[in-house]
């Protein structure tokens, strides 16, 4: 028997199904911003599209934006939405550039239900773009941690 078929059964016996086949957001939404697979394939990086078009993550600690203290604010890489400020961002040490909140009207969420349970999934509201992933672990006032992946983000300074 196929090693896929197998691996694919026993992962859908556990539950984790998703893992064998992810379909992005932006494959299945109609956004403000939109481009073909081609465009946005010509204008990203081939990481920045695994991250942004096909929800994957970028090594840990491979963001210089992840150390980045300048005041300003972070924008969609893939439409220049403004969607964080300097003024929400804090060193969570998990490697990735992480916020406490979002600008307003900025992202969006979904579940998430690929590995270990369901987290949040957010993404730029305008281009449908994954961001990253928001936990219940961050700062106050908002409890939360927006663990953004730096590809999907362009900084501009104040």
């Amino acid at each position: 028997m196929n090693r896929r078929v197998v691996l694919g059964g026993l992962l859908a016996a556990a539950g984790l199904a998703p893992l064998m086949s992810r379909e992005s957001l932006a494959a299945s939404e109609a956004f403000e911003v939109t481009r073909t697979d081609a465009e946005w394939r010509a204008m990203l990086s081939s990481l920045e599209y695994k991250v942004m078009r096909k929800e994957g993550t970028e090594r840990a600690g491979s963001s210089p934006l992840d150390k980045n203290t300048a005041k300003g604010t972070y924008l969609c890489r893939g439409c220049d939405l403004p969607l964080y400020s300097s003024k929400h961002k804090y060193d969570s040490g998990t490697g990735w550039p992480s916020f406490w909140k979002a600008l307003p009207d900025a992202i969006a969420t979904k579940p998430d239900r690929t590995i270990w349970g369901v987290h949040t999934e957010c993404h730029c509201r305008r281009c449908g773009s994954h961001l990253g992933h928001i936990f219940d672990d961050g700062p106050k006032p908002t409890g939360k941690r927006h663990c953004i992946n730096g590809v999907s983000l362009t900084f501009q300074a104040a």
